[in-house]
């Protein structure tokens, strides 16, 4: 039997006018978003991350043409959220606003993680860098970070170093610290950074690398000396503060960072929608402030770029750990 196309198409309800109908259906099948999108925001609600998502979020979804949603999935240092996005469906519909912690410092703590990063996820854009300010308790004498570094170096194991926590991008500063300064210093963990801020304002350790939020209030206020800040570039809000690598320590980089991710396998246009979204939220100036007035930098990568970023940082803080010897289990 010989079937000839139109035939085909006949049998098929597709005649003359499913002929005309072709392109209109592939548009159809191709509209990205065509739901909400969920954001999930692995901490808790009211932190820096449900800010950024939710700042980010609202020209994100001016420019996709559809709501998205923040869902918060807090625990185990941000990895319940990132592993929900890692598992969800690949269609675009569901990111997640994730910080470095669960990205490319867990990872190396943990012998067993719910998903591999390089397997599981699609980084789409990173959003903000935090830095940390290096700071010391009021009374500890050092003028600058190269006095701080010879007074560690002369007392050896004597000064100590608070965090939010071991494995939190506070306490990988400090033994980053170490490591490109060559000092022994000693770690105290904390539960979150807030008490660590004050036992450093008694006194009770000597030496904080906090994000730029947690000490910006007292730097100002002259309640805590600042030393540096351990970006690659000074911060504009605080211009006179020299970046550590100016102030002598070699390669001395740690930021807190927060970027959009999905499930991998996300279709390569949907994924570039989602990172000119971001882009443009990025680049939207009530967004923008809102987002340098947390202290950080604010990036707005494409999804290549973000990739590469991320191997590298995963490379630095696999190195700190395995010279300091750190672990969860």
């Amino acid at each position: 039997m010989n079937i000839t196309r139109r035939t085909a198409l006949g049998s098929l309800g597709l005649g003359t006018l499913g002929l005309a109908a072709l392109p209109q259906m592939a548009r159809a099948q191709a509209a990205f978003p065509d739901q909400p999108i969920r954001m999930i925001v692995p901490f808790a609600a009211g932190g820096p991350a449900d800010f950024i998502a939710r700042v980010t979020a609202r020209v994100m979804s001016e420019r996709l043409g559809k709501p998205i949603v923040v869902d918060s999935r807090a625990g185990a240092g941000g990895a319940i959220g990132v592993d929900a996005a890692a598992k969800a469906r690949a269609d675009g519909h569901t990111v997640v606003m994730a910080s470095s912690g669960a990205i490319v410092i867990l990872p190396h703590l943990q012998r067993s993680m719910p998903y591999d990063v390089q397997k599981d996820l699609a980084p789409i854009s990173q959003v903000l860098a935090v830095p940390q300010i290096i700071a010391i308790a009021p009374n500890l004498g050092p003028k600058n970070l190269a006095e701080l570094v010879a007074m560690a170096k002369a007392r050896p194991g004597q000064l100590s170093f608070g965090s939010a926590g071991v494995g939190s991008s506070l306490h990988m500063a400090g033994e980053l610290l170490k490591i490109r300064a060559g000092i022994d210093i000693v770690h105290i963990p904390y539960r979150g950074a807030a008490p660590a801020v004050t036992d450093l304002l008694a006194g009770r350790i000597q030496i904080l690398a906090a994000d730029v939020p947690a000490l910006l209030t007292h730097v100002r206020a002259g309640s805590v000396p600042a030393l540096a800040v351990t970006s690659a570039e000074r911060l504009g809000i605080m211009p006179d503060l020299p970046t550590a690598i100016e102030a002598g320590v070699p390669n001395m980089i740690s930021e807190t960072w927060y970027g959009l991710l999905g499930p991998a396998g996300i279709p390569a246009d949907r994924l570039a929608a989602l990172a000119s979204a971001a882009q443009a939220a990025l680049a939207d100036p009530e967004t923008r402030q809102a987002l340098i007035n947390q202290g950080g930098r604010v990036v707005g990568s494409n999804p290549d770029d973000f990739a590469n970023f991320i191997r590298q940082t995963s490379s630095t803080w696999a190195e700190v750990v395995r010279a300091n010897n750190i672990t969860l289990d």
